[in-house]
């Protein structure tokens, strides 16, 4: 029986082999819908806030401004551009004035917003620590009328 062909194992050739190589295509499609989703995301995760500042005749331009607190008509604050809950405003404050005493925290406030909220944010400020705080406005624009 050693003898005879076809009997037992097939012979090499007749079933073809199988494929060792990993298809990529599949993987490739979705890394370009990831790139093209997170490319339409990511202008709208850096979205700032939308501040109406009201303006003064004595606003000055401000070069060195390091911590900004700003506050929207919906009295949400931010500090540098990152979302921070009202309780947690003077625990920051602390922070800042333990590793920078003489530190100003510059207020941004939008100018429809009540001004027991503006003060309720210096407040906070105040309690943390900090005692050099600045209001920010914009320069008032001429009235074409004069």
């Amino acid at each position: 029986m050693a003898g005879r062909v076809g009997v037992g194992r097939p012979a090499r050739g007749r079933f073809p082999s199988r494929l060792a190589e990993i298809n990529v295509t599949p993987l490739v499609d979705v890394m370009l819908v990831l790139l093209i989703i997170s490319m339409v995301a990511a202008p709208m995760l850096q979205r700032g806030l939308n501040l109406e500042l009201p303006a003064t005749e004595t606003a000055n331009e401000i070069a060195d401004a390091a911590v900004i607190v700003a506050v929207d008509r919906e009295a949400r604050v931010r500090i540098d551009d990152k979302p921070v809950h009202i309780d947690l405003l003077t625990d920051r404050m602390r922070m800042l004035a333990q590793s920078r005493p003489d530190e100003t925290v510059y207020v941004q406030a939008d100018r429809t917003l009540q001004y027991q909220e503006v003060l309720r944010v210096m407040d906070r400020i105040r309690l943390g620590g900090i005692v050099r705080i600045a209001l920010v406005t914009v320069p008032l624009e001429p009235e074409s009328d004069r």
